[in-house]
């Protein structure tokens, strides 16, 4: 099992759907406020659609809090990172943090966790990639390389 934090979420319909893929992929979420939305907030429950009820979600007030309850190996998803996500071993209980959408994590936190941050190649030009399908790609990768522990190994066609 892995972890996704999101440090201080703005857009709803993205976290919706981070909340969906945890749900899938048997992941927790980690909201670290503030937060752009509400947790009741009509977009954030359309975008997980009946997930809601089996996802494990836990909020916390600030990123000292996150880091007090929660010991273990962090790695943080940046556009600024040197490292490529598919160049570490992720273990089960890892946690994977991603910043708001209109800035990223802080540049500090970056460079004072170098070797732990990590990076989605894409093309020059471009800023950065929407933070649900970030998250998608870094932890799909992670429990690929699990060998998909713990999902379902059969589709649920019967027949061609």
């Amino acid at each position: 099992m892995f972890n996704i934090v999101l440090f201080q979420p703005e857009i709803p319909q993205n976290t919706g759907n981070i909340v969906r893929t945890s749900v899938a992929a048997g992941c927790v979420v980690h909201l670290i406020r503030p937060l752009g939305f509400e947790i009741t907030d009509k977009h954030l429950k359309r975008a997980g659609l009946d997930y809601w009820k089996d996802a494990k979600v836990i909020v916390y007030e600030d990123f000292e809090e996150f880091h007090k309850k929660n010991p273990g190996r962090y790695f943080y998803a940046s556009t600024k990172a040197a490292a490529r996500y598919d160049q570490i071993l992720y273990e089960s209980g890892d946690y994977i943090i991603f910043g708001p959408e209109s800035k990223g994590l802080d540049e500090k936190l970056l460079n004072e966790n170098y070797k732990s941050a990590v990076r989605i190649p894409m093309s020059e030009n471009n800023r950065s990639l929407n933070l649900s399908n970030s998250v998608a790609i870094i932890i799909y990768e992670a429990l690929r390389q699990h060998d998909f522990t713990g999902l379902c190994e059969k589709g649920r066609l019967t027949k061609f």
